[in-house]
């Protein structure tokens, strides 16, 4: 069960800090993200949102929003499915950070977007956030013929210009599932484009200039563990897409990659995007570096020159025809 908000009653049995604690007795205390916001219109940047059940036997929820006097079904805008980030283990698509990002998001951007909410590690472990978001997508693909269970999507989805956008862990899942795309199509959805924003991809050895300090990659290493108890290591698939699979069979056309000159994962981002060119891969793919920022520096301060102009190429992306 999650118990963010439980007194310690046990010896920790796994220190995570600062994202979280595992106690001895199976609880989870999570240190940060546990913060949650309602859905509302918002007068800041004329978006509604409203949440709506994905998955009733595991109780999960997605967010959708729509810019303000959408309504003209002639007219359909891009649609964005958003996973958010948070290790796997911390955070959620309700967090005020990640609200507040897709409600600018949508308004510069002028897309429908649903924020997917997943089940959490390490209560429940990688890749149950994969399946989750999957089921999520296939909840989203069933409006594709107009006559799902939702009318924003019914009406103003344009599911010709669908993408896939995730930050961080977000980044891992939206890649795993265009990799699943052309195994499993979902008939009448059609996923143009991915953006992999700080992704959390690692693996054993370092590359390019990454770091080789053990003491610095511990961190990540040690919480891919905890999100993952039965992985072989950090050249998983799962959290390594150079293991196991061609990136030549990714199941969309245009990809756009950001990474951070301060971010740890900087030179996974890079690696990606040369692998994929040179994987035979038939799509467009481009890689956007932000000078002097860290990890997610674009959540954390999102008013800031580098991530206004790091919207505005996502915002292009979605946009280009």
């Amino acid at each position: 069960m999650d118990s963010s908000n439980s007194k310690p009653l046990a010896e920790v049995a796994q220190d995570v800090s600062p994202m979280f604690k595992i106690y001895e007795d199976g609880r989870v205390e999570r240190l940060v993200g546990n913060e949650i916001v309602p859905p509302s219109f918002d007068p800041k940047t004329s978006v509604d949102s409203k949440d709506i059940v994905y998955s009733p036997e595991n109780n999960l929820s997605a967010r959708l929003y729509i810019p303000k006097n959408t309504n003209n079904p002639k007219h359909k805008l891009p649609l964005v499915v958003y996973i958010y980030g948070g290790g796997f283990c911390i955070y959620s698509a309700f967090h005020p950070i990640y609200h507040n990002y897709v409600n600018t998001l949508v308004s510069e951007a002028k897309v429908i977007a649903v924020s997917v909410d997943h089940r959490r590690a390490p209560e429940n472990p990688v890749p149950c956030a994969h399946e989750d978001s999957w089921a999520a997508l296939k909840w989203v693909a069933s409006h594709a013929d107009g006559q799902g269970p939702e009318d924003w999507l019914n009406h103003y989805a344009d599911f010709e210009r669908v993408f896939i956008y995730g930050d961080s862990v977000g980044g891992n899942i939206a890649h795993h599932m265009v990799m699943r795309l052309p195994r499993e199509i979902l008939d009448g959805f059609n996923v143009v484009g991915i953006v992999l924003a700080h992704t959390y991809f690692w693996g054993k050895e370092p590359i390019g200039d990454e770091t080789i300090d053990a003491e610095t990659r511990a961190p990540i290493e040690k919480m891919w563990r905890a999100a993952c108890p039965g992985t072989s290591g950090c050249d998983d698939p799962l959290i390594n897409p150079f293991i196991g699979s061609s990136l030549a069979n990714l199941g969309c056309k245009r990809v756009q990659v950001h990474v951070a000159e301060k971010d740890l994962m900087r030179d996974r981002g890079w690696f990606y995007y040369e692998k994929l060119k040179e994987s035979g891969w038939g799509g467009e793919a481009k890689i956007i570096e932000s000078k002097g920022e860290p990890h997610i520096f674009y959540l954390l301060g999102p008013t800031c020159d580098s991530a206004v102009a790091m919207r505005n190429k996502i915002a292009s992306f979605f946009n280009e025809i």
